[in-house]
């Protein structure tokens, strides 16, 4: 995707520089009451940058506060089926909301991909999404393919009566974040992979199985019942670690307050 970052503060400025890091095409507009940097353009009223670089990118995203956003982009907001995928970032870097174009336009998945970057939480709102309440933790030693990850996955999951249609996120550790196989099957099943930091691993208050192996290993006290308790909010273990040739799977399940016992609506 070719995508353009937008902010308006030198903190804002600071996330949009650790998002290039990792994104090689993506351009950088600051407001001019920063000094700008090499490789970034300054403008002045966002209400006129907008309009001018609306299609001219896949995705925007802001490091700014929402209210902005929207009163930017409302004379620009043409057609889900046309409009750039936008995201929306607080400059704390804490959390990625999918604002636009969620779906069909890439927002959603540009959420995920940019919280995986910074280490925030991705805030997705479609309904077919939200109603999702399981995350399926992954470990795997070095190599697994894809049609192994994948298999062991179906197992686990058809032994535990759970269904891959149910699964919001697959989640791993930093240290698995490259692993080939992984990402195929990520892809292959269209469910994203959250990438949790080694850092929130270790400090993860929950209550999960450490492994002396994986400790030894990656130097993590665990990696599949950590990162999917921490993928999601409000997460309860449903399914502890189970080893399948050399990939662990664990299940959580987010207890969402809407999936307890909505009401219906007259």
């Amino acid at each position: 995707m070719k995508l353009a970052a937008i902010t308006f503060s030198p903190q804002g400025f600071l996330v949009c520089e650790q998002l290039r890091e990792a994104v090689a095409d993506l351009h950088i507009y600051v407001h001019e009451a920063l000094p700008t940097p090499t490789r970034a353009t300054s403008f002045s009223r966002v209400m006129d940058l907008i309009p001018a670089i609306f299609t001219k990118y896949d995705g925007l995203i802001y490091v700014a506060p929402c209210g902005l956003v929207v009163r930017s982009l409302a004379t620009s907001v043409q057609s889900k089926l046309s409009d750039p995928a936008v995201v929306v970032v607080d400059v704390g870097g804490r959390s990625v909301i999918s604002l636009l174009s969620g779906h069909e336009g890439g927002a959603n998945d540009l959420a995920v991909q940019v919280a995986n970057i910074i280490d925030a939480e991705p805030m997705i709102s479609t309904t077919t999404e939200a109603v999702k309440d399981l995350i399926v933790g992954v470990g795997c030693r070095r190599g697994k393919s894809e049609s192994e990850i994948l298999q062991a996955l179906e197992e686990i999951l058809a032994t535990e009566n759970l269904s891959l249609q149910q699964v919001r996120y697959l989640a791993t550790a930093d240290v698995k974040a490259e692993e080939p196989g992984l990402i195929q099957a990520a892809a292959t099943l269209n469910i994203p992979l959250r990438i949790i930091s080694d850092d929130r691993i270790r400090n993860c208050q929950q209550s999960f199985d450490h492994s002396s192996f994986v400790q030894q290993q990656v130097n993590l006290p665990a990696v599949a019942e950590p990162a999917a308790l921490l993928a999601g909010w409000r997460t309860s273990l449903v399914v502890q670690r189970k080893a399948c040739n050399g990939i662990t799977i664990a299940v959580a399940q987010e207890n969402c307050l809407s999936l307890v016992s909505a009401p219906a609506i007259p």
